[in-house]
């Protein structure tokens, strides 16, 4: 009978990003789900940015999934 041993394998290890470096992208993404919160769940055309109600209609059908009252 023959004994064989295993050897380690060695993983890679992740790179780190500072945080000084993500710290852009987060604050952009923020405002952009802030964005994109507003049309969702504020408007309804009357503080649109384009005029109309375009981005109402757009949206109509995610803001009744997610339980806004649209009429």
């Amino acid at each position: 009978m023959s004994v064989t041993s295993a050897t380690p394998v060695s993983t890679p290890s992740l790179p780190t990003v500072p945080l000084r470096e993500l710290a852009p992208w987060a604050v952009l993404f923020g405002l952009l789900a802030a964005l994109v919160v507003f049309f969702v769940s504020a408007d309804q055309g009357a503080i649109s940015i384009p005029s109309g109600t375009a981005i109402h209609e757009w949206v109509h059908d995610g803001r009744h999934l997610l339980g806004y009252p649209c009429h």
